[in-house]
């Protein structure tokens, strides 16, 4: 059911994760630029948006549906749940189940054992590489020349074999190296590098991956209700594509704004997420990169603030604003199309900032 306007101060228990609804002026939020969201749906200047739902202070203030898509539907936000690989591995790091960022991950992987493109610098990928998106192994989805595309990843049934046996890359002259980039690190985007960390993560936590993610994330936050993409060997798929409801999207980002917490409980290692949400590699000018984590500064009144984001295909965002205390999750199946990360950002902007007063 979509919020009224009045202060309701009552927790939803049913449908998911946990919410405490609030009055939005009541928690410094202006109504007006949100819910002209709808008229622009209504109206066919956004298109194809599923959901916006955002929270002040740790309460829901707006919650809205559009489309076919209501508070119960599973919604498919492909690459933004990559960002759960990352809680995932601080969660079996937190247990002493894995023994750091710092792990090499060809070792998990003896049995796969000659590599194609044999190189000493294989043996030097570690999880971290593989969380910032920056190993050295040929692998770039936004390159359809790529060796390592998802695209020829998703044809073959081996997926971890098929990440380590890509060549080393090469960095030609308008590539910028990893020791001469911020952070000394070269961002590449690489689903399959992502997926491998899947495989890795159940071989350490000795359970199915999701039955680790249930009872390390899922059953403290209450969200009982996923769907789950699976690769040929019947792992999920830690690249993307589990679908969740709209207020369990925002649950996982409202976790990260408080540092680890639900509703005053520790569900996730504080330093742990301090470190995912702060830059370890450059994409571009305006953004950054954290432990599958998205950073990017965006204009708010006068001034920036600084934006933490899940990404996904399709022009979804699910994310938070430390400095306003603020968190949201604007979701979209506009998949493939010219511009759908751009308008889900002036949806950011224009409407969800907009309505945030200091």
């Amino acid at each position: 059911m979509p919020l009224s306007g009045a202060l309701l101060s009552v927790t939803l228990a049913a449908g998911g994760a946990a919410w405490t609804e609030a009055d939005p002026a009541a928690s410094g939020v202006e109504p007006a630029p949100l819910r002209a969201v709808e008229a622009q749906v209504r109206s066919g200047v956004l298109v194809k948006l599923t959901g916006l739902l955002v929270a002040r202070h740790g309460a829901l203030v707006f919650e809205r549906y559009f489309g076919e898509a209501g508070p119960d539907t599973l919604l498919d936000t492909r690459s933004a749940t990559k960002t759960l690989t990352g809680y995932l591995v601080g969660a079996a790091i937190d247990r002493k189940l894995l023994p750091g960022v710092g792990a090499r991950v060809t070792p998990y992987f003896k049995e796969r054992r000659p590599f194609a493109n044999p190189d000493p610098r294989k043996d030097r990928v570690t999880v971290e590489d593989l969380l910032t998106m920056s190993s050295l192994l040929e692998c770039d989805d936004w390159n359809e020349f790529s060796r390592g595309n998802e695209e020829r990843m998703y044809l073959v049934e081996d997926w971890p074999r098929f990440f380590l046996d890509l060549p080393i890359r090469g960095f030609p002259s308008f590539a910028t190296r990893p020791a001469d980039s911020k952070y000394g690190r070269s961002f590449s985007y690489c689903t399959a590098g992502v997926s491998t960390l899947g495989f890795l993560l159940e071989r350490v936590v000795q359970v199915s991956l999701d039955r680790f993610a249930e009872q390390a994330l899922f059953a403290q936050l209450g969200i009982d209700r996923v769907q789950w993409a699976r690769s040929p060997q019947g792992t999920v798929q830690t690249g993307g594509g589990l679908r969740l409801r709209g207020r369990d999207l925002l649950a996982l980002a409202q976790l990260a704004l408080d540092h680890g917490a639900w509703r005053g409980a520790r569900v996730l290692d504080p330093e742990w997420v301090a470190t995912s949400t702060r830059p370890h590699a450059q994409i571009d000018e305006q953004t950054e990169y954290g432990y599958l984590w998205w950073l990017k500064d965006l204009p708010w009144r006068d001034r920036k603030v600084q934006v933490v984001f899940m990404s996904g295909n399709g022009g979804n965002k699910i994310g938070f604003v430390p400095e306003l205390d603020v968190a949201f999750a604007i979701t979209s199946n506009n998949f493939g199309a010219k511009g759908m990360h751009e308008q889900t950002e002036r949806v950011l902007v224009q409407s969800v900032l907009a309505a945030i007063r200091p």
